[in-house]
């Protein structure tokens, strides 16, 4: 059974590490910063086994360069992002499978481009390391990509089973509850979402990870299909949305002016 910790870095940042319960090696996930990851290692007694990065930004990759002068391991990136991330030695894409003997795993990779145009995802036994292309009740900015790319590739991780956990980057849980209830303020689903989020935090507890199955319920970027979703959106594009890809569009650049 692996063990996914959150180690908590820069404002918002999630360092995943990855681990089983019979060794002493890990994998360390999008190292936004090294001194975290440093501490962590330390006081559980642990060794880095291998790096797995999602995607180009600095609060993903600031901390690999100097994790790796004192904790020496391979690396595995997006291929087509490694010149811009510097120290990946293997280039890896969707359909690209990696197994990591030391926890006893192999990661299939799926590409998910959107937030960046190379972005990749990790996914193994229930297990999604979904960096910034989906979190709990929300998904990145579509900074690189088309609102269409951005939703076909939310439309693979949707895919997933139900039992899957998303491990997404970002704590903003919160805030994309709190837009996912102005998408469909009558859900139940949301609104238990919210009082269980809202009882995490106060404990200081991640709100991370969520199920899949949850996501389709709650999260409004999975939920183009939705009759009520797709009012809401083209109330406010103010024309008749049907087009998956021009429904995400419209929430999501409402999400962003929010």
């Amino acid at each position: 059974m692996l063990e996914v910790k959150a180690v908590p870095a820069l404002s918002d940042n999630y360092i995943w590490i990855v681990a089983s319960d019979d060794s002493q090696q890990v994998a360390v996930v999008d190292p936004g910063e090294a001194a975290p990851v440093a501490a962590y290692l330390a006081e559980n007694g642990l060794e880095v086994g291998a790096y797995l990065i999602t995607h180009h930004h600095g609060d993903h990759v600031g901390g690999l360069k100097s994790l790796l002068a004192d904790h020496p391991a391979p690396v595995y990136g997006p291929a087509t992002e490694a010149d811009r991330i510097g120290h990946i030695d293997h280039r890896v894409a969707g359909g690209d499978r990696l197994t990591l003997d030391f926890i006893g795993t192999t990661f299939e990779v799926l590409d998910v481009p959107g937030h960046t145009l190379g972005h990749i995802a990790y996914v193994t036994d229930g297990v999604l390391l979904a960096g910034d292309a989906l979190f709990r009740a929300g998904c990145g900015r579509v900074f690189e990509g088309t609102h269409d790319q951005m939703q076909t590739s939310l439309a693979r991780l949707r895919a997933l089973p139900d039992a899957t956990r998303v491990y997404g980057g970002h704590e903003y849980t919160q805030k994309n509850l709190a837009f996912a209830q102005a998408v469909e303020p009558d859900s139940k689903a949301i609104q238990e979402a919210i009082e269980e989020v809202d009882r995490l935090r106060a404990a200081g507890q991640p709100s991370l990870p969520g199920t899949l199955a949850e996501e389709r319920l709650i999260n409004p970027f999975l939920r183009w299909d939705d009759e009520g979703v797709r009012a809401t959106a083209s109330q406010r594009a103010g024309r008749e949305l049907t087009d998956p890809g021009d429904i995400f569009g419209v929430l999501r650049d409402w999400k962003d002016a929010s």
